[in-house]
């Protein structure tokens, strides 16, 4: 089984990317990003044309999540609820596969705007929510990934040398998301060995892509349970070279696991 997380900065602008990549890549599990979309403009049927269920909750110019599948999905949140929140950030689904029930928790964590700000103080709250129900989650359900853009680097091998920022590599940033891993989660990615500079985010400004001056803020988190059945994590950073691209890439982990109906 392939899962994938991509932040695409307008489902609106990016449709025709996301078709187009989701037919080349035949992933069997999308987790989507910043739709920048009301809810009722979801284009439902366009996934549907191409094999994909989907599950999504909108809103207007900002944040939105979505999951798409090849079959069917149950047990649907949306929203965390152990953190009020009117943005759309979270949204969660139950798999069937022949190793039992899979939860996917898809994620658009707040960004923090600068140290200080209350935007930062909104992303320190919203992750100590987020750690919550990730436990209760991991109690229920053994075989969970959590994915998305979490908005901060790790380490200092995920930032490239010329970021000048202060925000998304903060030490309280990096110690909330270390306090997920602690809850028994991995960082998909670093199960095995990757290239130097592997990033999933570059700005569009003083062409970060093309310097390759970037970040990696999206991520596959996974279970204990599904850390024996990891058998790759990569990065697809072809997109990133489309024209009129989103500022990020696909991030996908594969798992040796078959859904079922």
């Amino acid at each position: 089984m392939k899962i994938a997380s991509w932040n695409v900065n307008s489902l609106s602008v990016r449709l025709p990317q996301v078709i187009d990549w989701l037919n080349q890549s035949q992933v069997d599990v999308l987790c989507l990003q910043e739709l920048k979309m009301e809810s009722h403009k979801f284009p439902q049927e366009a996934f549907q044309e191409i094999g994909y269920h989907a599950v999504w909750s909108g809103q207007k110019t900002y944040n939105g999540v979505a999951i798409l599948s090849k079959t069917p999905m149950q047990s649907v949140q949306i929203n965390n609820p152990h953190y009020d929140d009117e943005q759309q950030r979270l949204i969660a689904v139950d798999l069937a596969t022949d190793k039992g029930a899979l939860r996917i928790i898809d994620v658009y964590c707040p960004n923090g705007s600068e140290l200080g700000s209350d935007k930062y103080t909104y992303k320190m709250r919203w992750y100590e929510g987020l750690k919550r129900y990730i436990q209760e989650q991991l109690n229920a359900y053994p075989n969970l990934v959590l994915t998305g853009d979490f908005n901060i680097a790790p380490e200092d091998a995920d930032v490239h040398a010329k970021y000048t920022g202060d925000i998304l590599i903060s030490p309280p940033e990096r110690e909330h998301f270390q306090a997920l891993l602690a809850l028994g989660l991995h960082d998909s990615f670093r199960l095995f060995e990757q290239e130097e500079k592997s990033f999933s985010w570059w700005d569009y400004r003083q062409f970060g892509f093309k310097r390759n001056a970037g970040l990696r803020i999206d991520h596959l988190l996974i279970s204990q349970a599904l850390k024996p059945h990891c058998t790759a994590s990569t990065i697809d950073k072809i997109p990133r070279a489309w024209e009129r691209p989103s500022d990020h890439t696909p991030v996908i982990v594969e798992l040796d696991l078959q859904a079922t109906t």
